[in-house]
């Protein structure tokens, strides 16, 4: 294992819930920009396989978000998550690469909300604890 690797790792094994919240973002941009790249340049094994990874992802975030706890919240963003993963699995069976853009288009204005609010909430409590 290199040591890009082993770091990645350890920084995943001990991040707070939020950090692993933020890096599953992360992940799933990732794979849709790296699935759309793959399509955009015809190696559609390589799409299939970044686009459903992806895919998993938003899923699992979907799956996971606690709606009871934040119900506004959640009926505004099951469907975004929804949309998101209808769309990754559409660029995936037809090679659409404008799909997956789509999709793309819709979760990263997410994704940065939800790093930058993990962001405040960490500043915050460590200004809190400053003091």
């Amino acid at each position: 294992m290199t040591p890009i690797r082993r770091y990645a790792q350890a920084q995943n094994e001990t991040a707070s819930p939020e950090r692993t919240m933020v890096l599953l973002f992360e992940a799933a941009l990732r794979h849709i920009r790296t699935g759309t790249i793959a399509l955009e340049t015809r190696r559609a094994a390589d799409a299939s396989a970044a686009l459903a990874r992806g895919s998993e992802i938003v899923a699992y975030l979907d799956a996971t978000f606690d709606r009871e706890r934040y119900p506004e919240l959640a009926e505004n963003l099951g469907p975004v998550y929804q949309f998101v993963c209808q769309r990754l699995i559409s660029a995936n069976l037809k090679r659409d690469a404008k799909l997956a853009r789509e999709a793309e288009r819709v979760f990263a204005p997410v994704a940065d909300a939800f790093a930058t609010a993990v962001a405040q909430v960490t500043a915050a409590g460590a200004a809190g604890a400053a003091r």
